[in-house]
């Protein structure tokens, strides 16, 4: 047998996923505080400035405006969890530990698995800090909207992660975070997670329908709306495949420059 073969043969299951990489991945990024800041602190602070006197105030549709932007700020913070913590590859190529990695029998797919799981992770506390916020706050919803919300929010931060990815391996390590923090919030912001999209105007509007922020958006504060269009859908959908598209290409050159 020629040593390819043997190498072969030698393929980890899984491509390489195991708890104890995943374990080491998630401590990783709850360590870092400039990411526990921006993921939890710096929404936490939005809804203060922007949703908690308001709170009682209902919207020209008839909905209430505490919920409308407790949800919103809630995925605004789920999608920067999980931009961030998607980017932190570009900090790992900056350090060489890419470079360690892929001398390792790990799989590239198997790679970037562990990094969207650990994302998740990320923007799964997120989710749970403004929610506990917005309960102390004095936001009421049924349960059943806590948590539909709450799910979408959290699965559709896969979309962002993947936005991650993608800057990550094309930009350097001090660049990465200075672009994409005032980015995710021009995107919020267009998306409609700033303010209702009802009062944004028609042109604001429109524009808002074609951003990565506003499928997601629609469709966590669809259990308070009563409101549901496939749009919404294929609006995160389309953006996800963009995104992971761009992350693979992107990888597939970051590779082979190695």
């Amino acid at each position: 047998m020629t040593n390819t073969a043997a190498i072969q043969d030698r393929k980890p299951s899984a491509g390489g996923i195991n708890s104890t990489f995943l374990r080491i991945e998630i401590k990783r990024m709850l360590r870092n505080r400039r990411t526990i800041i921006f993921t939890v602190l710096m929404p936490a602070i939005f809804f203060f400035i922007f949703g908690l006197s308001n709170k009682d105030q209902l919207l020209p549709n008839g909905h209430s405006y505490g919920q409308y932007i407790l949800i919103s700020l809630t995925v605004y913070a789920a999608m920067t969890a999980a931009t961030g913590a998607g980017s932190q590859v570009a900090v790992e190529r900056a350090q060489g530990w890419s470079r360690q990695l892929r001398l390792t029998p790990l799989l590239p797919g198997a790679y970037i698995a562990v990094k969207a799981a650990a994302a998740l992770t990320l923007s799964l506390v997120a989710v749970v800090a403004q929610f506990i916020i917005g309960a102390l706050a004095g936001v009421t919803m049924e349960p059943q909207i806590w948590l539909t919300a709450g799910l979408v929010a959290w699965l559709g931060s896969l979309v962002f992660a993947a936005l991650g990815l993608f800057v990550g391996y094309l930009m350097p390590s001090q660049n990465v975070m200075q672009i994409l923090g005032p980015a995710l919030a021009i995107l919020a912001m267009l998306g409609g997670l700033f303010m209702p999209i009802e009062i944004m105007g028609d042109t604001f509007g429109e524009i808002a329908r074609f951003t990565p922020a506003y499928g997601i958006g629609q469709l966590a504060r669809g259990p308070i709306t009563g409101e549901f269009d496939a749009i919404w859908i294929v609006n995160v959908l389309v953006w996800l495949a963009i995104f992971v598209g761009g992350a693979a290409m992107a990888f597939r050159r970051d590779t082979k420059r190695v």
